[in-house]
Formats: C-alpha cells, sequence, structure tokens
C-alpha cells in the first residue's frame, strides 16, 4: 500500500510544480487540511537533498501564511467555520480548556504543539479564537515550524541516502507509524 504512494511522491518531487504544490498543502494544513506536509517534504528532500533548506523555508513560509488563516478562522470566524473545524478534528469540548491555557502558556503552546503531530491547524485556529497577541503568534509559529522543517532537512540533507534506505527497506512500518503519530496527534487533542 505504501510503496505506491511513496514511489508517486518520488516522482511528483521530481517535478517542476513539486516545490508549489508542497507549499499549498503546508499552506493549507496549517488552517484547514488534515495531511501535514512532512508527506511531501520528505520525499522531496531525499530526491533534491541540494534544494533541502529552500524545501523547509518555502515550507515554513507557507506553513506560517497557512497559519495567519487559520488565525482568522479562530478570531474572525470561529462561530461559523472554526467551530465546525474543531468539530471536525474533536475538540469542540475543549476550546474552552484550551483558551484558559493560552492565558497562562500562549507562546510555549505554540512553541510545543508546533513541533508535535498534534495537528498545527488547532493550534492557529485556537490561537485566533483566545485573541492570542498575532505580532507575538507570527513570531512563535515562525521558529516553531522553522525548527521543524529545518531540522528535517538538516538531517535529510546530511544523512539522506543512509535514511532513504531505512525508509526503502521499512516501507510498511515508517509508514504505519507515521498514520499512527497522526492520530495519536489527534487522539491528544480529544482528550485535552
Amino acid at each position: 500500500m505504501f510503496r505506491g504512494l511513496y514511489d508517486w511522491t518520488l516522482r511528483l518531487a521530481g517535478h517542476r510544480h513539486a516545490i508549489r504544490s508542497m507549499g499549498m498543502i503546508s499552506f493549507a494544513e496549517s488552517s484547514f487540511f488534515p495531511i501535514p506536509p512532512d508527506v511531501m517534504i520528505v520525499p522531496m528532500i531525499l530526491a533534491r537533498r541540494d534544494q533541502a533548506f529552500l524545501i523547509a523555508g518555502v515550507c515554513t513560509v507557507t506553513s506560517v501564511a497557512g497559519g495567519a488563516l487559520g488565525y482568522a478562522i479562530g478570531y474572525f470566524l470561529y462561530d461559523t467555520v472554526g467551530q465546525w473545524l474543531m468539530n471536525v478534528y474533536g475538540m469542540t469540548d475543549g476550546i474552552e480548556q484550551f483558551r484558559a491555557w493560552y492565558d497562562k502558556w500562549g507562546a510555549a503552546i505554540i512553541l510545543v504543539k508546533g513541533l508535535t503531530p498534534i495537528p498545527f491547524k488547532l493550534v492557529t485556529i485556537a490561537s485566533g479564537f483566545a485573541a492570542f497577541n498575532f505580532p507575538l503568534f507570527l513570531l512563535t509559529a515562525l521558529i516553531t515550524r522553522g525548527a521543524r522543517f529545518f531540522l528535517i532537512a538538516a538531517l535529510l540533507k546530511r544523512y539522506g541516502a543512509p535514511i532513504q534506505e531505512f525508509i526503502e527497506k521499512r516501507l510498511t512500518l515508517i509508514g504505519l507509524l507515521f498514520l499512527a503519530a497522526l492520530a495519536g496527534g489527534f487522539a491528544v487533542v480529544a482528550l485535552i
């Protein structure tokens, strides 16, 4: 199941519009789309190690821009779009508690959750809903998303061949672990 998807993604990584496509996914993931950009960034860097930091930079900028849209959804449209999205992701019950946490640890929440498998869109929408300081939101989002994507880029640029060999030998296991981490991120949010 994962082999075909992996091979397709590697082929897509060599396409002339690959970085633009990855940027669109990164933007969408930070505001409404369920699939994280890691699905594209890892194979893209493996296929184009010489562009690792460009790919990470585009992914970071588009993720933060998408985060600004997620913030706007939480701030201006929570009663309609924001509430619907939170309901889709099972976070409606915990949003008030999340807002209380923002009063105490807003920047730390963004910094920590931006590095984890917890969907970043939930953080961005909740930040807007909590009316968290917008410039500070942008700064912390830039730091946490940049750290995540540039760390991935640095590791894959430096250890790309052995990592690619490891992934290809254990593709099913890696795919299942990725799905488990993604589901775990949603489960953690649902428990909060």
